[in-house]
């Protein structure tokens, strides 16, 4: 008898333990009884029936990040690849509608944002993609927002982290800012130089200008030697006719 009542408690003990179960912080789980669903469980310790009820999934409720690389084209006919970060969650009282309404959220959040940049990129020209990258971002989360709230889904922010052009244009960019590097440092040795020459100009200027007065004074002070001296001669009786 002993023998037969220890499987039927080890059986028993088994079934009452799989009645519990825990769900972790900011997760959802979702149970269902006969293939139907039955509730939402939130955090904490929770109790099911054996067998007729299960825990059909869990839905995370975290800030989740979806990279996704695109490769398009822009108005000037140049092929860059971009990089656009999808920052997103689940909206907790919308849990259902995550669960059971879409499949593959990371799928559809994907064919959006190829749906936007492509649409959006082509309208500008290498240089404006590089300075208008937030105002595309901008319409990729509107878009998204748009058509994944209905499925429960709120879209935190989107980035456009990297925009790489053909290697070709790259190089193409690169020369054409070291040319521009070259000419403005060109322009500034230029000024400089015309700068030193107006200065030694105007060195030599001043110089002769200097020069021609300090001879002037010097024959100026001749002059009032010379009348000093015919005064002198003329105080003792010689004229300036004789001085002279």
């Amino acid at each position: 008898m002993e023998f037969i009542m220890f499987p039927i408690i080890f059986v028993g003990l088994i079934v009452l333990l799989s009645s519990f179960f825990t769900v972790k912080q900011q997760t959802v789980v979702v149970v269902e009884r006969f293939g139907k669903f039955l509730s939402l469980r939130n955090s904490g310790l929770h109790l099911k029936i054996p067998v007729v009820d299960r825990i059909a999934g869990r839905v995370n409720l975290r800030i989740q990040q979806l990279d996704v690389i695109i490769e398009t084209k822009t108005k000037d006919n140049v092929f860059v690849k971009m990089k656009v970060s999808v920052q997103f969650k689940v909206l907790q009282e919308k849990a259902y509608e995550a669960f059971y309404k879409l499949e593959y959220p990371h799928d559809q959040i994907t064919s959006y944002v190829f749906d936007v940049v492509r649409a959006e990129v082509p309208k500008l020209k290498l240089d404006d993609v590089f300075e208008r990258k937030d105002d595309i971002a901008v319409a990729v989360k509107r878009e998204l927002n748009e058509a994944m709230t209905t499925y429960g889904y709120d879209i935190i922010n989107t980035l456009i982290t990297d925009i790489d052009p053909d290697i070709q244009v790259k190089n193409a960019m690169n020369r054409i800012n070291a040319a521009d590097r070259e000419k403005t440092a060109a322009e500034y040795e230029a000024e400089a130089g015309r700068i030193r020459i107006v200065a030694k100009a105007k060195a030599e200027a001043e110089s002769k200008r200097l020069q021609g007065q300090g001879i002037a004074d010097q024959r100026r002070e001749i002059a009032r030697g010379l009348v000093e001296s015919v005064d002198v001669l003329n105080k003792v009786g010689i004229n300036s006719q004789e001085a002279s």
